[in-house]
């Protein structure tokens, strides 16, 4: 496993839609390992491929809490098939958009269709922050980021800042 950088805003590869898997093998293994490696390492609860700049419909995940054991999940070429017209707002960050943390509204639960780590189909129920985090992920495979549900002056003001942020890095 392998640390790989993450890419930040206003990185032009972000904006990118990801391309469908055409089958869960060991290279596309070796990439999860090293996105879920990456996303502890930052740390975060969720990584889309296209955030270490590999434009392929990867999603890892682990929501469980810092006095929790790990559970790491892989979602590969997710579907959402179902959304709740319920809504609710939820703070959000990124970790392609540093330090910067805004409501987003999002479907309250959603049933998804996915490829596993082992490449086996599953389709699942998600509510609650796990349906939050996984809308959030699918967004990146469009080439979404949370940013863009908000206001164009709070987004030029969020990339602003993690521009000024890398300067002074």
């Amino acid at each position: 496993m392998a640390l790989r950088e993450i890419l930040v805003v206003p990185d032009p590869v972000l904006k990118q839609v990801s391309q469908p898997v055409d089958k869960v093998d060991d290279e596309l293994r070796a990439l999860m390992d090293d996105m879920l490696e990456t996303m502890y390492d930052a740390p975060g609860i969720g990584l889309a491929a296209i955030q270490v700049g590999v434009a392929k419909r990867v999603i890892v995940m682990d929501l469980a809490g810092p006095d929790e054991e790990k559970a790491p999940r892989y979602f590969v070429n997710p579907e959402i098939l179902w959304a709740s017209e319920e809504t609710q707002p939820y703070e959000e960050g990124c970790l392609s958009v540093p330090d910067i943390f805004d409501e987003v509204e999002r479907p309250i639960q959603v049933k998804l269709k996915y490829l596993n780590y082992q490449g086996e189909e599953v389709i699942e129920d998600a509510e609650g922050l796990f349906a939050v985090c996984i809308q959030h992920e699918m967004d990146h495979l469009e080439g979404v980021l949370f940013i863009d549900y908000l206001s164009r002056l709070k987004r030029d003001r969020a990339v602003a800042k993690v521009k000024k942020q890398a300067r002074a890095a």
